[in-house]
């Protein structure tokens, strides 16, 4: 397959290597990633015509590792643009190359580079120099069972939105199943569904097909169920419980997948020499299945530490966490670098020494997600973790309460995974006598600078006459 070497253009300045810098990678290349074609940059050193252009196909890929097998290279960077960057990377670190993908925010501000041919050849500039930092991406056994989770959320994210055409069907046929159900997708109501699809219109009759443990009174179910029934709203209804159920049964495929996966992965602990901590109180041992298999038991021995554990996160939150990180957390030297990869910590912007703004940072992170999504469900835990989130609730509001408590967890979950060692839950008792401790600290500090002493009150009783 035959390359092809872009002509320059007229006027265009060439990239110049500076003299005097030290070159931190001295065979490293650089690829400007594109949907029909990739231009790639080798040290000049190397081939009179060090820019060549391949195109997307995988013949053309072969070709492109071999011409850096030609030249000497041994390590490579692109840029992350859409998806058209995982052949490359895959086909080239296949190949014995050291391949580091790089955010657009590193290369981007620089004035005159309007051309893919300069794109490629300052990113190998910047290679060559140690300039770049490469994204964190995990092991490919782990980025197989992520391609299969992520999948697993659209296909949710599909099934939730057949489930909202059901209920806009039966509101305009007045049907008001919603307020007498909390969710119409569970054992009553498709049960309702199914029948009025069957030709059932007698509400008493519908209405006797709700469980007993329903808190709604049967008149007020009856009452719900008498509605207008349109032969249009039925036909929408009809394709939308069809497609829901042709979702559901993707997503026990997908499920079924994920537990072959996750199974294969290697363990850190063996469970007989380490035993699994006890499941948290009031946690039914079914949130823990996925397709009769005991997740927890599983993510445990590839974790070696019981994330579940931890108040608000459960097995599926558990799964992106090691989708998105893997095992071990050695990518990251602190747990502040691992919360400022995942956008949870204040980003400063200083000029002048003045703090221009502390917000954090925008990123597109799952395991950041899963972990705010944690957060809210911890409003009403009657945890330590559950007192944070309402105490920062109460001083910053609820957007910044729950990065602030996201961002607990995170510290939590890196100590777990680097450390192995069992939670320890905190309880609210607890909690509360340590934050009313370290504000009686600071209240004496303050009064000791002031130069007066802090006295507690004393409760005085009345003589009994």
């Amino acid at each position: 397959m035959k390359s092809k070497t872009p002509k320059s253009k007229k006027g265009k300045r060439k990239v110049s290597v500076d003299q005097g810098w030290e070159a931190i990678n001295p065979r490293a290349a650089g690829i400007d990633i594109g949907a029909k074609e990739h231009f790639a940059c080798v040290p000049a050193a190397t081939t009179p015509k060090n820019v060549r252009s391949f195109g997307t196909f995988t013949a053309d890929l072969g070709a492109l590792a071999d011409w850096f097998k030609e030249c000497g290279v041994t390590s490579v960077a692109m840029e992350a643009t859409g998806v058209y960057w995982i052949p490359v990377f895959q086909i080239l670190e296949a190949r014995g190359f050291a391949v580091i993908l790089v955010n657009a925010r590193q290369t981007k501000n620089v004035a005159g580079r309007k051309s893919d041919v300069q794109d490629c050849q300052w990113i190998q500039r910047l290679h060559t120099y140690g300039l770049l930092q490469g994204s964190f991406r995990p092991e490919d056994a782990y980025c197989v069972l992520r391609t299969y989770l992520r999948y697993r959320d659209e296909l949710v994210s599909a099934r939730s939105t057949q489930c909202q055409h059901m209920q806009k069907a039966l509101q305009q046929m007045n049907v008001q199943l919603t307020q007498v159900l909390s969710d119409v997708t569970g054992v009553s109501g498709m049960a309702i569904i199914q029948a009025i699809l069957a030709g059932e219109r007698d509400p008493v009759k519908l209405a006797a097909l709700v469980d007993r443990r329903v808190r709604a009174r049967p008149i007020q179910i009856q009452k719900a169920l008498a509605g207008d029934y349109r032969q249009e709203h039925l036909f929408v209804l009809q394709q939308a419980v069809s497609l829901y159920g042709t979702y559901e049964e993707q997503i026990n495929a997908c499920d079924e997948q994920i537990v072959r996966e996750t199974a294969a992965l290697p363990d850190k602990v063996d469970p007989q020499r380490k035993p699994l901590p006890p499941r948290k109180e009031g946690r039914p041992a079914s949130k823990d299945q996925m397709q009769g298999q005991d997740m927890r038991e599983m993510l445990y021995r590839k974790f070696g530490a019981d994330l579940t554990a931890i108040e608000g996160i459960g097995v599926t939150t558990a799964l992106v966490v090691l989708t998105e990180v893997g095992p071990n957390v050695a990518g990251f030297r602190t747990e502040k670098h691992f919360c400022s990869w995942l956008g949870l910590c204040p980003d400063n912007r200083i000029s002048g020494g003045k703090v221009l703004s502390s917000h954090t940072r925008r990123v597109i992170n799952r395991f950041s997600d899963a972990l705010r999504m944690a957060a809210v469900t911890l409003e009403r835990s009657q945890s330590a973790l559950g007192g944070f989130y309402r105490r920062m609730k109460g001083r910053l509001g609820a957007a910044e309460a729950i990065t602030a408590t996201a961002h607990k967890l995170a510290r939590i979950i890196y100590r777990l995974i680097k450390h192995g060692e069992a939670y320890v839950r905190q309880g609210m008792e607890d909690y509360e006598r340590k934050f009313r401790e370290r504000k009686l600290h600071a209240l004496r500090k303050t009064a000791m600078s002031m130069g007066f002493n802090l006295i507690e009150r004393q409760e005085v009783t009345s003589p009994v006459s």
